[in-house]
């Protein structure tokens, strides 16, 4: 038996699975940002075949890498929500003070939100799964799951990035309820935030600039009236 012969065979093998591999992957890319120019361009409520159109391809092309619409809307969720979560950690690790952090926060995520509307609607709703005919819908949803894993990591990113000055100004037993703060006040600047991208433009309609020192102005008074030192810092 020739060693060399057989041993080659799997290595073949193994060589086109990967470039295969690598295949699949690329052209998984090319049709999120498709995808994303389509959504930007449609609106959050384009459907796979608007979706597919725009892209110049065919809706069992989109099938057959997401599944369904649910599954674009999280492949797309995943790499814009990816890019947000990290303008939002450098933000914060630039910041020099809590207030400083924060506001840098709040005034990434509010113009990440602000590129593009139609994006940032496509990624935060959840919706029915649109899928081939003759599968199985299931109505409703929950939060998509990358949004929920988003908000997750910005929470404990809150938290360590103010734990330790607040725990300087004297924060004492009052730091045990330290960790409902972060995701009440991601609650209320998404809350927020989505209720001014909504709203029409015109004079009465806040700019950035003055939505992110409003919202950072609530969530860091709150904190500054229990914890007096931390007031030196902002």
């Amino acid at each position: 038996m020739n060693n060399a012969s057989a041993s080659a065979a799997p290595a073949a093998g193994d060589g086109r699975s990967a470039r295969w591999d690598r295949h699949r992957a690329d052209r998984r890319r090319e049709l999120i940002r498709a995808a994303r120019q389509a959504v930007h361009a449609l609106g959050p409520g384009a459907s796979m075949e608007e979706i597919a159109a725009a892209a110049g391809t065919s809706k069992p092309v989109f099938y057959r890498y997401f599944g369904d619409k649910a599954g674009l809307q999280r492949a797309v969720g995943e790499v814009v929500i990816g890019k947000m979560q990290a303008r939002l950690q450098e933000a914060a690790a630039m910041a020099r003070s809590p207030h400083e952090g924060l506001r840098a926060m709040v005034s990434a995520y509010l113009q990440m939100a602000e590129t593009s509307p139609n994006v940032y609607a496509f990624v935060t709703r959840a919706a029915p799964a649109e899928a081939p005919a003759g599968s199985a819908v299931t109505a409703g949803g929950t939060e998509p799951e990358a949004l929920s894993h988003f908000v997750s990591a910005i929470t404990r990113m809150m938290e360590n990035a103010i734990h330790a000055q607040l725990q300087a100004a004297g924060g004492g037993p009052r730091l045990r309820a330290l960790h409902y703060w972060p995701p009440a006040a991601i609650g209320m600047v998404r809350a927020a935030g989505e209720l001014w991208l909504a709203s029409p433009d015109g004079p009465d309609k806040p700019s950035r600039e003055e939505m992110t020192e409003q919202l950072t102005g609530w969530l860091f008074s709150g904190i500054a009236e229990q914890f007096p030192g931390v007031r030196m810092l902002s």
